[in-house]
Parts: structure tokens; sequence; C-alpha cells
């Protein structure tokens, strides 16, 4: 059984640090493209190996590159001149029975399609993608199997999570989700998807940056352009973030232009010239980056779900410290930490140790660790969660 450690937390809450810094790359940043072509080719390895063979086949497709693409942008249009290019770099099985499968003949189109309904502008002749996909080590495949007990781990790794999210981690997933949302678009149709929002509070006083990628084709002037970047620090500023805060707030948008130039895009996307991209470099498993927090470096997307620790440990510590902070109402802050070890089951991780603040540990000790083996039993029901596309780890 694993060791399930529960301890009072010792530092101070984020809540009351002096500074706190927290960042949201959103659906269109090149390294969320990265991020979503890797789970989506992982997803569709899944749900292939099941329809074939009934079960999920070892794979790990969690290497991915963008080579930004050249445009040309201006008011009210433009041209992109060279693709996008993603290189997915992974393991997989390509054979089994004497059936062998090719991903690019298989899977291409699907992550083009897929990559495209990221950046609604984004069309298929904008990106070329290739695989370069290789059966997995003898060692670990043996390892690897998809049945009705707990998997083996495929990696010595750990993750963590932690809950609830602070005022301006709250506002800025929020802010970003809200730009990219059916009803942003409609408000301001003129950005596109790659908008990233940088948060830092000093103090009470909380100061958004905002980095959204203008489509060009409904920016028809400079005039256009400073109007709506003013309408949504304006919308941003005065109500949206009292929705979350009471904290004051200022919003700053595109702070890099200058009269001379503006941040305009073809597709939406800096990656058809100004960015390249890479699987890991943006959001963790809660959906933000958070250097006030603990995290792991481990890169969720294209992982297996089955036995990549590295993976379902990332959303295992989060739904633990979601569920404590549910169900211990004086809990204020909860930190959960997991790592496996290689070739043992994914349910007797080597330890679990959960922080938490507001409450004695010793007090609540019996209920987080009911809260740990429930989470920890529910591993068919994450695997598939992956599968179906539930959690949201990017």
């Amino acid at each position: 059984m694993a060791r399930i450690q529960v301890v009072d937390g010792k530092n101070l809450l984020v809540e009351e640090m002096p500074v706190e810094i927290v960042e949201r790359k959103g659906r269109g940043h090149p390294d969320s493209l990265c991020d979503g072509a890797a789970e989506e080719l992982s997803v569709a390895l899944c749900k292939f190996y099941r329809e074939k063979v009934g079960r999920i086949l070892h794979h790990n497709v969690d290497k991915a590159v963008l080579v930004g693409g050249s445009s040309e942008a201006d008011f009210g249009g433009g041209r992109v001149i060279a693709p996008i290019q993603i290189y997915i770099v992974g393991r997989a099985t390509l054979g089994w029975d004497g059936t062998q499968i090719d991903p690019n003949e298989l899977f291409r189109h699907l992550i083009v399609q897929r990559l495209c309904s990221q950046v609604r502008h984004l069309k298929p002749e904008h990106l070329q993608v290739e695989f370069k996909v290789r059966p997995g080590s003898v060692d670990l495949q043996k390892i690897f199997l998809d049945e009705d007990k707990p998997p083996l781990a495929n990696d010595t790794s750990f993750a963590v999570g932690f809950a609830p999210l602070s005022e301006l981690e709250r506002l800025v997933l929020e802010t970003e989700r809200f730009l990219n949302s059916e009803e942003g678009k409609q408000r301001f149709p003129q950005l596109g998807e790659d908008i990233k929002v940088m948060g830092v509070r000093d103090g009470d006083s909380i100061r958004l940056t905002i980095a959204a990628a203008f489509v060009s084709s409904l920016t028809p002037d400079r005039e256009t352009y400073e109007s709506v970047k003013e309408e949504v620090a304006r919308f941003v500023r005065d109500e949206f973030a009292p929705r979350f805060t009471k904290r004051k707030v200022e919003v700053f948008v595109n702070t890099a232009d200058t009269p001379d130039s503006a941040y305009l895009t073809v597709t939406g996307t800096s990656a058809e010239a100004g960015d390249d991209g890479q699987v890991g470099r943006g959001n963790r498993a809660s959906g933000l980056i958070t250097p006030y927090r603990p995290m792991t470096l481990e890169a969720v997307a294209g992982k297996n779900p089955v036995s990549h620790v590295g993976k379902v440990y990332s959303i295992m510590t989060q739904l633990i410290a979601q569920r404590i902070v549910e169900r211990v109402p004086e809990a204020r802050q909860v930190y959960c930490y997991m790592v496996s070890q290689i070739g043992k089951p994914i349910t007797d991780p080597q330890v679990v140790s959960v922080e938490i603040w507001g409450v004695p540990a010793a007090k609540v000790e019996s209920e987080v660790k009911a809260v740990v083996d429930e989470v920890l039993g529910s591993w068919k029901q994450i695997r598939d969660g992956f599968v179906e596309r539930k959690w949201q780890i990017y």
C-alpha cells in the first residue's frame, strides 16, 4: 500500500505572499498547438487500438516541435507565404499479429483538422504535419498492459496538484478562456486564438498584460485596431475582473506595439511567422503556469493514459487536492505530491504527500487518506477521461 503522509502547511498561503505571478497561454499559442497535436495523436491511437485490438497499446508521442511559417499581414488582409511545420516524435506500437500501420497515412489529416479547430482562420494548406514515430523498447512494451488490473508504471516520475485557485489564478485562467470563447469572439471578432495572459499581483494591485494576435482581414485599419485594444482592456478591467476580485486591476494589451508595428496575423496565431513551439513549454495540467506553486516539468500531452504516471498522476494529484478542499471546508490551501516507481502498480505510489493549511493535519488525516484511496482507485475513469477529452490538460 502507498505511504500517505498528511502534514501541516508551513509556508505562507499564496494569497498572503507579497507578490504572485501567473501565466496562461491560449489555445492558439505555438506551444499549445504542439500540446494539442501530441495529445490528439495519443487520443487517435487509443481509439484506433481499442477498435482494432480491444485495448490500448503502448505509445508515448509526447515530443513535438513547431517550426513557424512565414506570412505577410497588413490591415485588411495578408497571406501565408510558407506553412507552419509540426513534427511529432515518439514511440508507438506499429505492428501486431501481422498487421502494420503507418501513423502518417492514418492520422495526419485528423491532426490537421484538430489544429484548424483550435485556430479558426487556420487552413489545412497553412500546415505541414509529419510524424517521426517508431516502436518502443521491448522492456517497456513488456510491462505495458491495459487490463482490468492496475497497470505498471512505465517511469519513475512525480506530479503535484493544488487547490483552490487563488484570485489571480482564476482571473488569468478565465480571462483567456473568455476571450477565446464563442461569446468572446462575438464581442471581439478581430482577436485570434493566440492570446497570452500574464498576471502579476503586487500586494493588493493586479496587473494583467494581454498579448493578443489580431486577424488582419477583420482589422481594416489602425483606428479599428487601437479601438479594439482599448475596448478589450476596458472590458476586462471594468466588467470582467470584478467577477473574480475586489483588488485594483490594471490591463494592458499588446504593449510591444509601436507607431510602425502592430500584432497582426493572417490566421490568428504567431506560429504563422513570429514564433515557434514545443510540447511541455505551455500550461501545466492546472491550465496555468504558476511559479509560486510547486510544479513539475513533466509534459502531460501525448503520453499514454494507461501507465505513464507523468500524465496519470498529474490528474490524480489535482483531483485529490480539489476533493479535499470540497470536503474539508476549513482547508484554505492543499498541495498533493505523488511519486511512482517504474514497474510498480500506478495505484501503489512510493509516497503521497499532502500539505494542508487552515486545519490541523492530524484532525483530517483519515478523511484525506480516504480521498487519496478513492482517487487512486479511479484509475480506469481517469484513463478513459483522457480518451474522451474530459481532462483539459493544456
